[in-house]
């Protein structure tokens, strides 16, 4: 999978702070705060009796409470004392500022330290969160190793929520015995409610399509599946019982190598790029996964060709539906052909999925209003014959 880049709201991040406060491996954040206490007793000393800055020494355990850890904090917070009391003692009776600016800089201190100590509680308990959230996204989103069930592949996900990292977009690959199949698909809603749903779609997903010889039966079982969570969803007294799914799920089968399976869970139809150009699959024109009950049925199995060499390109609605400033939509397909025929190179999973990323974010100005994921899968150019065992 590819790297997720960083947006807007991403400053904040403490580990990326750290990471600018650091020299060849070592911490550089005491410099600032030293250098500023140093500054200012300089300052002072060099001043006349009229005008007196020593009290400004006051900002030093300020301005280390801000980078630097707890005891740093209170080390500064101590230095500051001394200065001031060192500096403040040398001036003769009449030009010394006394007690009340050396309450100051004592409570001062003081509170830059526990301001400190709780700035460090919050960080550390941001990282735990975001720990969390990542496990969680690598158990829906899980790694998928390179020419997995015998597709080359790429993948991005950004998640709308800076913070969270989570949300209900999701993408799998799961080869079997009846060949590879593939299924990216954006949950309605946002929050965990969406998350659990994906990934109880997900697991659906991985055990179906390796067992079962028919697409259709694989998308019978999503659909099964959707309405099972979303009748438990209800029995334990959750809102959000009435979700659903739109998806694309995708069939490679080793007897056909020039032609997919293709079912579309009312989802933004694929595009296939490759040397003849780009062009969109036949629109989903059934219901999305849940919804099932209130149409005809479940979605039609549309047999559709893709050579070898041919990419097929999968988003979720985060990309279509991304605006820039002037409201207007992100015109996925003009660039994309543009981009393919500026550089046949462009149609390579890789290539095509930072294409993508990296124009939608641009298109936003990186403020995404809904989760992304951008998702290109491809039959290698020379087939090979080769049985995955499955995942």
């Amino acid at each position: 999978m590819l790297d997720r880049l960083p947006r807007a709201g991403r400053e904040a991040d403490p580990a990326a702070r750290q990471r600018l406060l650091r020299i060849h491996g070592r911490s550089v954040a005491w410099v600032p705060p030293l250098v500023l206490l140093l500054g200012i007793a300089v300052l002072d000393w060099n001043t006349s009796g009229e005008f007196r800055i020593i009290s400004w020494i006051v900002l030093v355990p300020g301005i280390a409470a801000a980078i630097c850890g707890v005891w740093g904090t209170a080390v500064f917070a101590l230095l500051a004392v001394v200065a001031y009391f060192t500096v403040d003692t040398s001036w003769p009776h009449q030009y010394q500022t006394g007690l009340p600016d050396f309450i100051l800089v004592v409570a001062g201190g003081v509170l830059a330290t526990l301001a400190c100590a709780v700035r460090v509680r919050g960080e550390r308990r941001m990282v735990h969160m975001r720990d969390v959230a990542e496990t969680t996204r690598r158990a829906v989103l899980r790694p998928l190793p390179p020419g997995w069930g015998g597709l080359d592949h790429a993948a991005v996900y950004l998640s709308a929520d800076v913070e969270a990292r989570v949300g209900g977009d999701f993408y799998d690959i799961q080869p079997g015995p009846q060949g590879t199949r593939v299924l990216l698909g954006d949950v309605q809603g946002k929050g965990l409610g969406a998350v659990e749903t994906a990934a109880a779609l997900l697991g659906t997903f991985r055990e179906s399509a390796y067992h079962e010889a028919a697409l259709s039966t694989v998308a019978e079982r999503l659909e099964v599946r959707m309405l099972r969570h979303a009748g438990y969803c209800v029995a334990v007294g959750r809102s959000d019982g009435d979700r659903f799914a739109t998806g694309v799920l995708v069939g490679f089968t080793e007897d056909a190598p020039d032609e997919i399976e293709v079912v579309n869970f009312g989802h933004e139809p694929p595009l296939v790029i490759g040397p003849r150009g780009v062009r969109s699959l036949p629109p989903g024109d059934g219901l999305p996964v849940g919804l099932g009950e209130l149409g005809p049925g479940l979605p039609p199995v549309l047999r559709v060709p893709l050579a070898p060499g041919e990419t097929l390109l999968l988003v979720t609605d985060g990309v279509t539906e991304a605006r820039d400033a002037g409201g207007d939509f992100f015109p996925l397909f003009d660039r994309v052909a543009a981009a393919l025929a500026a550089d046949p190179r462009a149609a390579e999973p890789r290539r095509l999925v930072r294409l993508v990323r990296d124009g939608t974010l641009r298109h936003s100005g990186g403020r995404l209003e809904d989760d992304t994921t951008i998702f290109a899968v491809r039959r290698p150019a020379t087939v090979t014959s080769r049985s995955a065992a499955g995942g």
